[in-house]
Formats: structure tokens, sequence, C-alpha cells
């Protein structure tokens, strides 16, 4: 998988000669860029029985727009929606990620004559209010902490395997005083991630940094 990384890396640069000057000047103010094609070469190589199928992401400025067919309780389905993320917060305890779902599509992948087909093809679903939808799910996953609307927000550190990590709490409390971000918005063919910078708390992630390297 590195090799194949580095490889891909490696022919996007030189197809695209003009990307490592673009990042440098973006980099200057604290941005940062991640081709489309790159988000595309991964998820074209998630391997797994249930992973999603035919993937498709493009951009609908400033929202990423996401196409997969997916296994939905047996039945495939292609679920498209344009993502917007406008919020990210980072504590020690907390990652908590807003995200905003529109023009939300499900469509049957194959002939079907299961429960999941019969509801999406019958158009009773409020897809405009997906949050509504996974809010009222029996289910949801721990990290699904608010959803009303078009948003729904997660809390990585809700996850279990996460917040039972103590690597990831101690890195979460050295970067939060210091760095945010402030902004994840798409052009035509990149993701671009504004951080914050606030070096007014710079004193208490050293302070963490002691306390951390005291404790070992």
């Amino acid at each position: 998988m590195l090799r194949a990384m580095l490889s891909a890396a490696v022919g996007y640069v030189r197809k695209n000669p003009d990307e490592v000057v673009r990042q440098a000047v973006q980099a200057t103010g604290l941005t940062f860029g991640v081709p489309l094609a790159t988000l595309r070469w991964f998820a074209g190589n998630i391997k797994g029985k249930k992973a999603p199928k035919d993937v498709e992401i493009t951009s609908t400025p400033p929202a990423l727009r996401f196409s997969a067919v997916v296994d939905a309780m047996g039945t495939p389905v292609r679920a498209a929606a344009s993502i917007k993320i406008d919020e990210v917060t980072i504590s020690e305890e907390s990652l908590r990620i807003g995200v905003r779902l529109r023009d939300v599509k499900l469509s049957l992948a194959g002939e079907s004559e299961s429960p999941v087909a019969t509801l999406i093809q019958s158009g009773a679903l409020d897809l405009s209010k997906p949050g509504n939808l996974v809010k009222f799910v029996p289910k949801k996953p721990p990290a699904v902490v608010e959803a009303e609307g078009d948003r729904i927000v997660i809390d990585l550190m809700k996850v279990p395997k996460l917040a039972n990590d103590p690597r990831v709490k101690r890195i979460l409390g050295v970067l939060s005083p210091v760095l945010g971000i402030r902004a994840i918005e798409t052009d035509r063919d990149h993701l671009w991630i504004k951080l914050r910078a606030t070096p007014a708390g710079l004193p208490e992630a050293i302070g963490k940094i002691r306390k951390n390297g005291a404790a070992k």
C-alpha cells in the first residue's frame, strides 16, 4: 500500500508540476490542500466486504459531492450527497465535526424487493432533512451526538477505541491550545483545510508536553 501511495503521489506531481508551488504558497496562510484525485485514489483502494463500491468524488464548492454504492441492510443502494463541514472543534476531551448533508439522493443499484427497497421506491423518506432520519435510528453509532435538519454532528472521542487511547488525548491536549481548524472548503479540484494558529496558547501546550514527559 505504501509503495502504491508513493507511486500515485509521484505520478500526480508529474502530471501537475505546479502543485508543489501552489501548496507552498497556500501554506504561508496556514492553508493546506488535498487534491480530489488523492481522495479518489484512497476511495478506490478501500478493500472489504462492506466497503463502498463505485465511489465518485467531485466538488460543488464549497462542498464535496460524494456518491457510492453501499450495502443498506442487504440491499445495494447508490447514495449521493453534497457534504459541507461547518464546524471542527478540538479539545482534550472532544473532537467534534459538524456536517451538513444536502441534495441527498438514494436509488436502488439493482432489483430488490426488500423493505429498504420498498421504502426508497415509495418516496416516503424526506431526504431534505437527513439529520431527522438519523435522529430516530434505533441504534445510532456512539459518535453521533447531534442530528437535526440537514446537519449531523459527530464526536470522534465518543468512539471507544479513541476515547480509551491515552496517546490520542495527549496529542489533542497539546494541539488544541495552539491550533484549530477555521474552515474546510473545496474548489474545482482540491479540498482545502484552513488552520487557525493561537500563539497565546503556546505556554499551555508546552506545559502539557512537560506534564506528559514527567508522567512517562
